[in-house]
């Protein structure tokens, strides 16, 4: 019975310091890959931005979301590199779009039905809706 009591906090602390070791592996992991950032990397940001880097600075980084278009986020921001290869298709975007136009008309239809005529008011819309 007493080696119940240090038994209990060594249980408890160890699970402890393995999880502090696995967030410092990861957290130096994390911070290597964003000090090795380098212009022409593809990456993706922690809110799902995919860019290319065009600019890097001490603590920022220039990213081109589009042709021409350049925004500056800190470099804390990126979760992780894309490997060389595989920048967004648009291919598969305008394959997509032409799928559900060919099935418009299966699914509900999103057009606004007018329920009420341009000149209602506000007693007549009331009225409408109660009897309906």
């Amino acid at each position: 019975m007493d080696l119940l009591f240090p038994l209990l906090i060594v249980a408890l602390l160890v699970p402890l310091f393995l999880n502090a070791r696995r967030q410092k592996k990861v957290l130096a992991k994390t911070t290597e890959m964003q000090e090795s950032l380098k212009v022409g990397d593809e990456i993706v940001t922690t809110a799902g931005l995919y860019a290319r880097i065009v600019l890097v600075e001490d603590d920022t980084i220039d990213l081109e979301i589009a042709d021409g278009i350049i925004t500056t986020w800190s470099r804390a921001v990126v979760r992780e590199v894309l490997p060389d290869g595989s920048e967004f298709d648009d291919t598969d975007f305008e394959t997509d779009t032409a799928n559900l136009e060919t099935n418009a008309s299966s699914g509900p239809s999103l057009n606004k039905t007018d329920v009420g005529g341009p000149d209602e008011t506000v007693e007549q819309t009331s009225k409408r809706l109660e009897k309906e």
